[in-house]
This record gives structure tokens, sequence and C-alpha cells, in this order.
């Protein structure tokens, strides 16, 4: 069991090999884990979940406004309940606040009872449309001019950096071989094996999973299939201080639009409140910054929705971008000829529906010829909590007294200890970055961005050689 990020690969024949470890594919790997086989998870990037996977809304979706009978539909409606229930095992932040889907005029209120419709036919049964008055009794400081919500009871927040990292650290402690830093090029598909030309050297599986996210259709092309292309869907979001956070009690989304869920005000895990996000269609599959314009637009919506939130103290801005097709459902196929998987167009739903994403395709590899032979069960993981509704290492006294580290807050915005970085710069996936130490503990991501707490942070991650060599097998 090794996590690699320089030197050659090993010269040797994958049973499986995924491309991309992103919450998906992290996902397929976790799950092929479970099987007697050989796996490679390769990722162009120093980290995993460092794409998509790290800049979303962050909701645990219920499936409710899925259009019924599609892939998608199903997918997210069962990968909800596997993830809920890992979450609760792996020690991932999730909050069940329940989510108000607010009409602002007499069309957006006409087309509730549809929503509502379409959510039963979708297995959700508890959704119900609430008058004026009870929504105002729900959130008193939403924006003047709500008609009515759907109200549903089942929607979340979730902390979308562990679930991708739990999903990879179990793979790697059960023998997945996960190789960072290892940009998939040109593939050679043979009779017995594919050979994958990487920025490592070759690598050579039997079977292969497209799981690239953003880079998909690119990787599809290289093995001579064109079923969809993608194109990258920019999200910019606000995310606001922690001030903010008793102003809103609910995930509030408006009526949904062709181009997505559309912006939404939502709390984090983490405390925060987040407004966002937008939805543009560009040409750059790296535009991930934010512009003049996109937060403009957002501050616009944001005024409608809760005004008040607008005077309170902007933490961050980012982007994420989304790997939007041509197609309105996902883009998952097998090509038994290739012993090869594509798994495509995954966009904001894929946090939620990963675990069901990850058992439907081991089910394609099985039907392309994969013997995975006996399952087993997988030893469980404990995540660290770096989420608000959860005691945190600088509140817990056993852990103190155990360790004084553990009472030493490096990061005073996020309340972050130096046992807290300590153990992410010693796990079974470490980060390769301060990105990936600050996904791992919420160092460095408070409102002062590390003015303060930024050399101490750093100083800690270069001594741990975290920065430099990672090729060692870890436990």
């Amino acid at each position: 069991m090794t996590v690699t990020t320089t030197g050659d690969l090993p010269d040797e024949v994958y049973d499986v090999a995924i491309i991309g470890a992103g919450v998906v594919g992290a996902a397929i790997a976790r799950e092929l884990a479970r099987y007697p086989l050989r796996i490679a998870l390769v990722e162009a990037s120093d980290d995993v979940g460092d794409g998509t996977s790290k800049a979303n809304t962050a909701i645990l979706h219920t499936g409710f406004d899925a259009t019924p009978g599609t892939l998608e539909a199903r997918l997210v409606r069962e990968g909800y309940q596997r993830l809920t229930a890992y979450a609760a095992e792996a020690g991932i932040p999730v909050e069940p606040l329940g989510a108000l889907l607010v009409a602002w005029d007499a069309e957006q209120l006409a087309a509730l009872p549809s929503l509502a419709e379409k959510a039963g036919r979708n297995g959700c049964h508890e959704t119900r449309i609430l008058d004026a008055d009870a929504v105002y009794a729900r959130e008193p400081r939403l924006g003047p001019g709500a008609l009515g919500a759907l109200d549903v009871p089942g929607e979340s927040i979730i902390c979308p950096w562990t679930t991708t990292l739990a999903y990879a650290t179990q793979a790697v402690r059960t023998g997945v071989d996960l190789h960072l830093n290892c940009a998939a090029g040109a593939i050679t598909a043979g009779e017995h094996h594919h050979d994958i030309a990487t920025t490592r050297g070759p690598l050579r599986t039997r079977f292969l999973v497209n799981a690239a996210g953003l880079y998909s259709d690119e990787i599809n092309r290289r093995l001579g299939h064109t079923e969809f292309g993608v194109t990258p869907r920019r999200g910019q979001l606000i995310v606001f201080d922690k001030f903010a956070r008793g102003l809103v009690g609910h995930i509030l989304l408006p009526v949904p639009t062709a181009l997505g869920k559309g912006v939404l005000v939502a709390p984090t895990v983490y405390g925060n409140v987040m407004l966002g996000p937008t939805a543009e269609d560009l040409d750059d599959k790296t535009a991930t910054g934010s512009s003049a314009d996109g937060l403009a637009s957002l501050r616009e919506k944001g005024a409608r929705i809760m005004p008040e939130l607008l005077e309170e103290e902007v933490t961050a801005v980012y982007a994420g971008l989304r790997a939007a097709t041509e197609h309105a459902d996902y883009q998952i196929h097998a090509h038994p000829e290739q012993r090869y998987v594509a798994v495509g167009g995954i966009r904001s739903t894929g946090l939620t529906a990963s675990m069901a994403i990850a058992a439907h395709a081991v089910e394609l590899l099985t039907g392309c010829g994969l013997d995975p032979g006996p399952a087993r069960e997988l030893e469980p993981v404990r995540m660290p909590n770096i989420g608000e509704a959860f005691p945190r290492p600088y509140q817990r006294a056993d852990l103190i007294a155990a360790d004084p580290a553990y009472g030493t807050v490096v990061c005073h915005c996020e309340r972050v200890t130096r046992g807290e970085i300590r153990d992410a710069l010693t796990a079974t996936v470490p980060p390769g970055s301060l990105g990936g130490l600050q996904r791992r503990t919420r160092a460095l991501g408070g409102r002062c961005q590390g003015f303060y707490c930024g050399a101490a942070v750093r100083a800690q991650f270069e001594r741990s050689g975290a920065a430099t060599d990672r090729t060692e097998a870890r436990r």
C-alpha cells in the first residue's frame, strides 16, 4: 500500500487503474479495494480531491429535483443513503438542516406543486409546500417578497474535503496504490492490457476506469469514443464570516433552471455561510479565478434572498468548474471490447452519488470481463473532525491531557491546533501543499487567510518533509 509522488511507476500490470482521484475516482478505488485485486489510482495533481471535488456547494442532496428515471436520479438517491451511513461511520461532518426552495414570484410559486410531485417520484415523500407566513417563521431574516416555499427536510450540508480523503485513506490502507503528480497521456489498448503513458513513466493495466472529471472527454477520445464532450461550467461562490451563521437555519434554494440549481444561501459545516454559485459555461478548463462581474451578480441575487447577509464580512471567494456535457444525464459507459468504463458528466450531484457511482462502475467492470473475486469488509476509518457541530480537539480536555499539542492553537481564526496539523502531515494520505493541509485541518482558511498563522503553519509543514517527498509506503 503506497502513496507515491515522484519516481517511476511500479513495473507491473495492475488489474484495474482509475484515472482521476476526485471524489468519484476515490470512491471507485475504495469500492474495488473490497476485492483481491491490484488497483492503481492515478492523479495528475499532488493531492486527492484537488479539482472539482474541492470547490463545490457541499450539499448532500436527497435527489428530490432530479429527472425521474435517469441514471443520475437513481444514483443520487442510492448515494444519499450510502453516504449518510458512511459519514456517520467515518466521522465525516454532516448537518441535516433541511432545505427551503423559495418562490419569489407567481410563476415560481405555481411550479412548487410539480416540484413536490417530482420529489415524490424520486422517493422524497416528506416535502410540503409552505405559505409565506410559514416561510418567514422558519427564516425571519429572509428578504421581503417570498410567496412560499417547498420544504425538503432531508437536504444536508457535508464536508466534501473529508469525504474524498476518507475514501482515499480507506483504499490505500486496503492495498490500493495512489500515484500522485501522475498525469495520463497517450493510451494504447492492447489485447491483454492497456499501456498508459504518464508523466512518471508507463503504467499497465488490464482494466481501465476513466474518472478524470473535466478531462474525462479527452481520455474518452484517446480510446476512440465521442459520446460526450465536457464544457467547464464555472461556479463562483462567496464565503461569509462565522458571525453570519446565526442569520440562516436552512439551505435556501431557488427554483432550478436549465443551467443548474441556481444561487443558494447555505451554512457550511465549518460555521460560515455561503452564497453561490454562478453558472458560466467557459472554454478554459483551468479558469478557476473569480470575476468582478460574477461576484457582483452573486451579491445582487443575495441582496434579494437575505439582505442582512451582505452586511457581513467576507472571508473568502472561490470558484469551481463542473464537468457539464451536452447531455442532461450522467455519461457512464462500458466498453467491454476494450475492458474500459468511462465515468463522465458528473456534475454538482457527484459528491452525493459518489458511492453509488462506484458500485455501478464495479458492476460495469464485471460486465467487461473483470472477475473481482470474493468481497471483503473494509476496515473502518475514522477521520479527524473539522466540523463545527462536533467537538474539535481544542475543546477536548481528554485529548489535551494525553497530548498537549492538541491544546496549542496555531490558527486562531479556525481554532486549529499543532496536534491536528501534525496528524495531517503524518496521515495515510498526507497533503502535498499548504492548500491540501488547509482542506484537512482548516488552517489558513479563516478570516485572516493565513496572515497571522501562515509562517508557523508553513514551518511545521516544511519540517515534516511533506513538501519534498512522500514516496514511502504509509500505513
